[in-house]
């Protein structure tokens, strides 16, 4: 899969994920407390709930539904009652924008 623009780093704000679509995969595009943007998997493991409506808290994203948070570096989930990874992309910002490519765990 080539690399695929899906917004502007200026879309992104530290305490919010945005839904972006590549392909048929949804995916929750997240920028961390120290800046640096991240991409996974945007389904729950644990139920069919969107992440990208759950909370940013440093280098986690919480799901709203379940509580489970996951690593935004491995996609690991830290908290139960999650207990699979969600899958993490590759991600490049080039001229202030994001792109999304392989998936990478």
């Amino acid at each position: 899969m080539m690399s695929t623009k899906v917004c502007a780093v200026s879309d992104l704000s530290t305490s919010t994920a945005k839904r972006v679509t590549v392909g048929r995969t949804q995916i929750a595009v997240v920028m961390d407390s120290a800046g640096v943007v991240h991409a996974l998997g945007d389904v729950c493991t644990h139920g069919d709930v969107s992440l990208s409506e759950g909370f940013v808290e440093d280098d986690t994203l919480e799901c709203w539904a379940h509580g489970s948070k996951f690593e935004l570096t491995s996609g690991k989930p830290l908290t139960l009652p999650a207990y699979e990874p969600v899958p993490v992309f590759a991600v490049e910002i080039i001229d202030g924008n994001v792109y999304i490519g392989e998936k990478i765990s």
